[in-house]
């Protein structure tokens, strides 16, 4: 069977100032690592075989009624603006509306240089690959909203990076769509007001169809992120580079680079080893979240004849933004100690127990997950989390008072709680045996990481934290 891709797309038929239409670059001997069916089915894709697949999702034949192009944006990197970026490794092969209406771009990542690509060579190699797909697809099994992984195809070329030559792959990524708040301030830097109008108006009914004007689609893009940012916290999630290019419209997590997930929790922790100033650790996110949103509304203020006129209400939308989130995250942590419903009230037993985990140097989610089986006095094993275990029993006796009130504050947890998550240092060994050949260890991990909360026969080790020899300090982007 020939595979067959519903493209309908739309942003294609914006002007061309918005992108630059470009084919993806072929690859010397395209190989399939993976394709995600359930995914496929969802888009209403007919699958072709292996080869066919390969074939299409490394950019060497471009699908009927694709319309490949580079997406035009700019964005403030580590708080500093950079006027021009785009998509200077990826083409987007066009949108597909699946089988339960919802409209996803498809595309293809590490596809070869575009206009946009200011000196690089447009390829990815296969660990950042390969780790965005895994990472990409534990999120959406922990319902957190996030692009997804279609394909993953080894390219039979190698790529060039500080530690040699490496071996190349491009991922197909699924998402809401690819606008960034840095899609708007191109426009804005410019004082491009019509062009800013159209992707306004363009974002509102692709995303926000209920949203009244750029203060309606501000309002809707915080409600998406506070909620977004209070869910990465609750997993222990660092997204590493939250530049305002790296900050989706739809809500969804996008661009997973040197991302990773807490081990032993403290909230400076940095993995990124570009973030040499903590500017992104995980205690950051939230504040960073609104230091974008403030961007937006700096650019979507400017489509006005007069801008000012707007920023009083743009200020009221983005100084509102830290209450929602933590508003958000109160109820996410407050079930992760089983309280079904958290008030304020309940803020300083979370607080005060995260404190404790700090200076116990306590697995996140090992000790989030034995909370499930300490409701009862001397029971479970969540006291063996801390340096020291008298730590949690200085807790325990407020939080189990506070327990007696709730009806099912067991259930509360198992629900709250996962049991796996893509641990750095698996991530890394899957990567290096893939590099060696072996893709056992990736096809794992997506198999027991489906299934996050749920504990699984044989994958003990996947709970396991990392011994002293496997830490990972640094996470890199990959490009």
């Amino acid at each position: 069977m020939t595979l067959h891709i519903p493209f309908d797309n739309t942003y294609a038929a914006l002007p061309p100032l918005f992108y630059s239409k470009q084919a993806p670059v072929p690859v010397k001997a395209p190989e399939l690592i993976a394709y995600n069916g359930a995914l496929g089915a969802e888009l209403g894709i007919r699958a072709g075989d292996r080869a066919e697949l390969a074939e299409i999702f490394a950019g060497n034949r471009v699908p009927d009624g694709a319309d490949p192009l580079a997406q035009l944006y700019a964005g403030h990197q580590f708080g500093t603006y950079n006027p021009q970026l785009g998509d200077g490794r990826a083409i987007l092969l066009g949108e597909a509306v699946g089988v339960d209406g919802e409209r996803r771009d498809i595309q293809l990542k590490g596809s070869g240089r575009t206009p946009y690509s200011r000196g690089g060579d447009g390829r990815a190699w296969l660990g950042p690959v390969l780790r965005e797909y895994v990472v990409s697809e534990a999120m959406h099994a922990l319902g957190i909203p996030t692009t997804r992984a279609l394909a993953a195809v080894a390219t039979g070329e190698l790529v060039w990076r500080e530690q040699g030559g490496l071996p190349g792959a491009v991922l197909t990524r699924v998402a809401a769509s690819h606008l960034r708040v840095g899609s708007f301030q191109i426009f804005a830097a410019r004082g491009e007001q019509a062009a800013l109008r159209q992707l306004t108006d363009y974002a509102i009914q692709r995303h926000y169809p209920e949203a009244k004007g750029p203060m309606g689609l501000l309002r809707a893009v915080r409600d998406r992120q506070s909620e977004l940012i209070a869910a990465w916290m609750s997993v222990g999630f660092i997204h590493g580079v939250m530049n305002t290019d790296n900050s989706s419209i739809s809500g969804e997590t996008i661009d997973y680079g040197p991302c990773a997930f807490l081990d032993v929790y403290h909230p400076s922790t940095v993995f990124s080893s570009i973030d040499r100033m903590g500017r992104y650790a995980y205690s950051n996110q939230p504040d960073i979240a609104v230091w974008n949103l403030a961007q937006l509304a700096t650019a979507l203020i400017q489509q006005a004849e007069d801008p000012q006129a707007l920023v009083e209400e743009a200020t009221e939308i983005v100084h509102a933004m830290p209450a929602r989130t933590e508003a958000a995250w109160l109820r996410r942590f407050g079930a992760k100690i089983g309280i079904a419903e958290a008030t304020p009230d309940d803020m300083a037993l979370i607080t005060d127990l995260m404190q404790r985990m700090a200076a116990g140097q306590a697995d996140f989610t090992n000790t989030f997950r034995a909370l499930g089986d300490a409701v009862a006095p001397d029971s479970g094993k969540v006291r063996d989390e801390f340096l020291e275990p008298e730590a949690f029993d200085g807790w325990a006796m407020d939080w189990r008072a506070r327990l007696a009130q709730e009806a099912d504050p067991a259930a509360v947890m198992a629900a709250a709680n996962l049991v796996y998550i893509p641990r750095n240092h698996r991530i890394e060994a899957m990567i290096s045996a893939a590099v060696a050949g072996d893709f056992g260890p990736f096809e794992r991990l997506n198999t027991v990481l489906a299934d996050p909360y749920t504990v699984q026969a044989g994958a003990e080790d996947l709970r396991r934290p990392p011994a002293a020899s496997e830490v990972v300090k640094a996470t890199f982007c990959g490009t």
